[in-house]
């Protein structure tokens, strides 16, 4: 099903997949895990390794896996789950089986990270990461005041850098 590559063979334009197809981010473990949409994020290298970037408010309740866990994921599919997508990033884990209201189907990849990671049947691409920091995102920090029109209810983001301990590919 999945494809244990190098990180280093992704030649796909991050920019579009984030954008325009949008991704899970899933955080727990096989027993209890949360996934939302996400279309924010950023791929480089920190520390001297390879790692992927993501924000997630406060009131969102994946925030609490990430805030206990010490890992996460985040995967890429093919338009055809748009609406499975679409659930996630509207509806919260706290009110709804994501799982059965959308009929994705949750696999474990033992993904080299503190512990084995969610992700679901149909990812194109998973990256599979072991958070190194996390940065409360504040508006005292905002240089460009446009910034804050995201934050109309003061709801500030968390970034989350994770070290990308693998990544797989569907095959």
């Amino acid at each position: 099903m999945f494809t244990q590559v190098q990180v280093d063979t992704f030649t796909h334009n991050i920019f579009t997949m984030m954008a325009d197809r949008w991704f899970l981010i899933t955080a727990g473990d096989e027993t209890s895990f949360n996934t939302m949409t996400a279309a924010w994020g950023s791929v480089g290298v920190m520390w001297r390794k390879p790692v992927f970037n993501i924000v997630v408010r406060h009131t969102r309740h994946t925030y609490s896996y990430l805030e206990k866990g010490s890992s996460f994921t985040c995967s890429f599919f093919p338009e055809e789950y748009r609406k499975a997508l679409s659930f996630c990033g509207k509806y919260s884990g706290r009110d709804y089986d994501k799982v059965a209201e959308t009929s994705l189907v949750p696999v474990t990849l033992d993904a080299g990270t503190n512990h084995p990671v969610v992700t679901f049947e149909g990812a194109t691409d998973v990256f599979c990461m072991d958070i190194a920091s996390r940065t409360p995102i504040l508006p005292d920090q905002f240089i460009d005041p446009a910034i804050g029109s995201f934050y109309k209810e003061k709801d500030y983001h968390t970034m989350y850098t994770g070290y990308i301990r693998s990544y797989f590919t569907a095959g």
